[in-house]
């Protein structure tokens, strides 16, 4: 991932949180000042987002801040926030309306907010500027476990297939094809063969793929530095389109990025995610495959391959071996009747 890739992305997260800020009281930008060296610049978007609707709530839902604006409400209100307020704020969760749109949340989304109203308050609690810390009171939302998608081996075959012909695709879709399907079939090659993410995907440039030892080099989440290593088959698909791409006219010297969008600049997320969407609703139909479902897809076949659950933490970049267990180390089914044959009751 090129440094300016990363630079920019950076930039244009920080414009998108003093956008943010902008309906959010004064004193939220200290929050975000002092959150800055312990957390990505996605994160602290995620929590402005989740604040703003705290505090559009609490000043048209609760009866003490009647009559204030969110931009009016001071850390001497805050002080007035009681549990009973936050717990009402889950319950409005549940359904609301913000500038005229209706959202829902299910019950990782409410936590998930919780969780962010959780951190500001022990900020603000531990700077001595709160008189208590009332959120410790409140429970996170029970959690159901929900089955991972993920893609079968034979549905992981029917999708490259289907990248690569792109048989089952309309007539205007096929026509794009005969343009992208070399950079379609190496960018999906590289999900289910690597299981790098759609940010570290993007951000790849062609200098940073190296063919004698089959790696390349990506910046992963916060900015540290990683080399991925890819089979010869997926070798042969990114070679393969490499050369195409050598071709392509009217490429500006200074793109140096790895996989381009019809219109010669690096590709986007958005990009990625319709395309993804383009050829699993004919491959898979009954399962909605995003890219973070193919790195799913990637790191199960990783830990059915070596059951060693370290090792997929490791490949994938796993700051918390937690989150690779909840993902990947759930026992499928040949796993159980695997382990019903180990133990002897007698020998």
């Amino acid at each position: 991932m090129s440094d300016k890739y990363y630079i920019n992305r950076k930039d244009k997260a920080t414009l998108k949180l003093r956008e943010l800020q902008k309906d959010l009281p004064y004193f939220c930008s200290e929050f975000f000042l002092g959150i800055e060296n312990q957390t990505t610049p996605l994160t602290r978007i995620n929590y402005a987002y989740d604040l703003r609707i705290f505090f559009d709530f609490l000043t048209k839902e609760v009866d003490k801040f009647a009559g204030k604006s969110t931009k009016q409400f001071s850390l001497m209100d805050l002080n007035e926030v009681s549990a009973t307020d936050v717990e009402l704020f889950m319950n409005y969760l549940n359904i609301y309306t913000y500038k005229g749109k209706t959202y829902r949340n299910n019950e990782e989304a409410k936590a998930r907010k919780l969780c962010t109203i959780r951190t500001f308050f022990k900020y603000f609690f531990k700077k001595e500027k709160l008189n208590s810390n009332i959120t410790v009171k409140i429970d996170l939302p029970k959690i159901h476990q929900k089955n991972i998608i993920r893609l079968e081996n034979n549905e992981m075959h029917d999708l490259l297939d289907q990248v690569e012909t792109g048989y089952a695709l309309t007539p205007t879709e096929q026509a794009f094809h005969r343009h992208t399907n070399l950079r379609d079939f190496a960018m999906v090659s590289l999900f289910l063969g690597t299981g790098i993410r759609i940010s570290e995907l993007i951000g790849l440039d062609i200098d940073d793929i190296d063919f004698n030892v089959n790696g390349f080099k990506i910046t992963r989440k916060g900015g540290n530095q990683a080399v991925l290593y890819f089979s010869d088959e997926v070798a042969k698909t990114l070679k393969e389109y490499m050369d195409f791409r050598k071709e392509i006219k009217g490429v500006p010297e200074t793109e140096k990025a790895l996989f381009l969008s019809l219109q010669k600049k690096r590709i986007s997320p958005r990009a990625v995610q319709n395309l993804v969407k383009k050829y699993s609703k004919v491959a898979t139909p009954l399962k909605h495959i995003t890219p973070h479902k193919l790195r799913s897809t990637y790191g199960t076949n990783l830990y059915k391959e070596t059951n060693d659950i370290y090792v997929v933490a490791d490949v994938l970049g796993h700051k918390d071996i937690n989150t690779t267990k909840k993902h990947y180390a759930a026992m499928s089914d040949d796993i159980k009747r695997m382990a019903a044959t180990k133990v002897k009751l007698r020998k």
